[in-house]
């Protein structure tokens, strides 16, 4: 399948990954009067930047008449952000807001409690657009007591943390170009049983009803669906060595015949779908089973397999030179070489439509292409649990793809998971843009030496970011 890559610029915007100074602070301690905020954790994603913290209520009271409002705000020199607001209020103040119809002190996005229903913790989480100057901002906690009338009567300010920049490279994923059909099949064996020297089917002789069902299940489950058609159902045939070989070349097809017979009565295939093949007898199978074994002499059996005999003279051979493994193999091995391969191939209707898109990614991602799961990333925020999903189960549907391997790996080091963008650049290839993404990972590492390597090398195959980053990375004097 040919591929296209770019970068995606326009839908990511500026991939910048970005850490709390202090990481995630799991320390308990007082901001303010009667409130202590553990947990915190300050970090961009790509246009956003996210706040989550646990403030402990526990030993807040508020007067009948009064109100406290807690704002957490990013500060910066002359520019500054209020955030969400929690408001806990006396039982008087709390209805009075609500009896005359009004938003409560910040607004109707603030998170408003009555005193005496107030939880003990919650856990703050607010998420806002990203601005230059949030750079190195500090987070603060204001508190403000207020009486009636919406008269302030005090304020306090207590510092929360300060946001600072991890410099990370803007990322590089590809996109795969749209399939014109997209392709797809089942495969499996039946061991059908049939009387000796027969060609007829009977579909209650000894385990034909469960093998037959094998193949009635594998069609059913593709045709009852109304986006696949399916194009074909193959069949071959194998007999075992034993009996002559011309035969056993008789049995292959009058049985894999028997059998295309059963499966048009039942399904009424028009045209050519059903295509019959076979093989007289499966050395090659024979061969397999006496490799994977321990018999006495293994490798001269092999070893006649192999030669330039005729089908009936190495079975004679062997059944002459090696009895008692002739007769091993007869009981325990020739019984699973006479079976009907089967494969059902079909087409699956392509999608367009983002919705559809992420419904079948729930239901049956099988059924989609990697381009259909790229145009669903485009959905979502790069960091988000949603993008780095879409992604994921790309490459769980195409494990060995490059293309689904690099975007899984990118989409790793959007979410910290160094580890795991390791693992699936490992099979992301030698393309330029993968060698970039080797370099993105030695930047996030702090492994400086190596992501000078990768970035010089892509640059050399003509990846233009490569030279951007580089001229960042060097900049920034690491």
């Amino acid at each position: 399948m040919k591929k296209t890559l770019c970068i995606l610029s326009a839908f990511l915007g500026i991939v910048v990954v970005t850490e709390a100074q202090t990481g995630t602070d799991t320390r308990k301690e007082d901001i303010v009067d009667d409130v202590s905020v553990e947990n915190l954790r300050i970090e961009r994603n790509g246009k956003y930047i996210t706040i989550d913290m646990l403030l402990d209520l526990s030993g807040l009271d508020v007067d009948n008449n009064r109100a406290v409002l807690l704002t957490p705000w990013l500060v910066n020199g002359n520019d500054s952000l209020d955030l969400q607001s929690v408001g806990i209020y006396g039982r008087r103040r709390y209805y009075f807001y609500i009896r005359n119809g009004e938003s409560m002190l910040s607004g109707k996005d603030e998170k408003s409690y009555k005193v005496s229903e107030k939880p003990n913790t919650i856990e703050y989480h607010n998420m806002v657009p990203y601005a230059e100057w949030m750079n190195s901002c500090v987070l603060l906690l204001r508190r403000s007591d207020y009486g009636c009338c919406h008269t302030l009567l005090a304020e306090q300010n207590g510092t929360l943390g300060r946001h600072t920049e991890a410099f990370f490279p803007e990322l590089v994923y590809a996109h795969p170009q749209g399939l014109i059909e997209k392709r797809d099949s089942l495969e499996g064996s039946a061991f059908i049983d049939f009387p000796v020297d027969q060609t007829v089917i009977y579909p209650n002789y000894r385990h034909n009803a469960a093998e037959l069902e094998k193949i009635q299940s594998s069609i059913d489950s593709v045709r009852s669906d109304a986006d696949i058609t399916i194009t074909s159902v193959w069949l071959k045939g194998y007999a075992s060595p034993e009996s002559p070989y011309a035969h056993n070349k008789e049995l292959a097809i009058g049985r894999t015949a028997a059998l295309k017979k059963h499966i048009q009565q039942l399904y009424r295939f028009e045209g050519d779908v059903i295509i019959t093949d076979h093989e007289p007898e499966d050395w090659a199978g024979l061969r397999r089973y006496v490799e994977r074994s321990n018999l006495e002499h293994r490798t001269e059996i092999i070893a006649l397999i192999d030669s330039d005999l005729k089908p009936d003279a190495k079975e004679l051979k062997i059944k002459h030179d090696y009895p008692a493994e002739y007769r091993f193999l007869l009981q325990n091995c020739y019984p699973a070489l006479r079976r009907t391969d089967y494969r059902i191939s079909y087409t699956i209707r392509s999608y367009s439509d983002v919705e559809e898109i992420k419904r079948i990614m729930r239901e049956r991602p099988q059924k989609l292409s990697l381009n259909e799961f790229y145009l669903a990333a485009q959905e979502y925020e790069p960091g988000t649990d949603e993008f780095a999903e879409v992604f994921e189960t790309a490459v769980r549907m195409f494990p060995d793809d490059s293309i689904a391997n690099l975007n899984a790996a990118n989409a790793a080091m959007r979410r910290d998971d160094l580890t795991g963008a390791k693992r699936y650049l490992a099979k992301a290839g030698n393309s330029p843009e993968a060698v970039y993404a080797r370099g993105a990972l030695a930047i996030r590492q702090k492994d400086y030496d190596n992501a000078r390597r990768y970035l010089n090398e892509a640059k050399s195959l003509g990846l233009e970011q490569a030279c951007t980053t580089l001229e960042q990375l060097e900049n920034g004097k690491h």
